[in-house]
């Protein structure tokens, strides 16, 4: 997860930060009903990924009673955009244009995807013509 927590997050953990974005404080049972039957998990292992978690400081946990309350230590928007960064400086040599034509050549955009891509860039036009 880059900056925020020195370790990126395995996919297997990912869905469990999903789970407490959704929803949070959950305890490790309420996890593992977001996403054990999708995923075949058992309740240990969903207690295993909260607790890698907790070491990489992407969870926070609290206690009440016998049990533990779990809640993402960052926000979605904060993790994608360090996902989103890592993906482009990966496979597209840090440039963004190269990720849209393959995404176009690939037929991987619908016309909603191009309609919402005109209309960002037509924002960020304006905002650069702003300054």
């Amino acid at each position: 997860m880059g900056s925020d927590t020195g370790e990126r997050i395995s996919d297997a953990e990912h869905a469990v930060m999903e789970a407490l974005w959704t929803r949070a404080p959950l305890t490790a049972a309420e996890v593992c009903e977001e996403v054990c039957d999708d995923r075949d998990w058992t309740l240990a292992t969903v207690k295993t990924l909260l607790s890698r978690l907790v070491a990489k400081n992407a969870v926070t946990t609290e206690a009440e009673g016998r049990r533990f309350l779990y809640s993402p230590a960052i926000p979605r928007a904060r993790y994608l955009r360090g996902e989103s960064r890592r993906l482009v400086d990966r496979l597209f040599g840090g440039r963004a244009a190269p990720l849209v034509a393959h995404l176009a050549a690939a037929e991987a955009l619908t016309d909603s995807d191009i309609a919402e891509i005109e209309a960002l860039l037509e924002t960020l036009k304006r905002k650069g013509e702003g300054q």
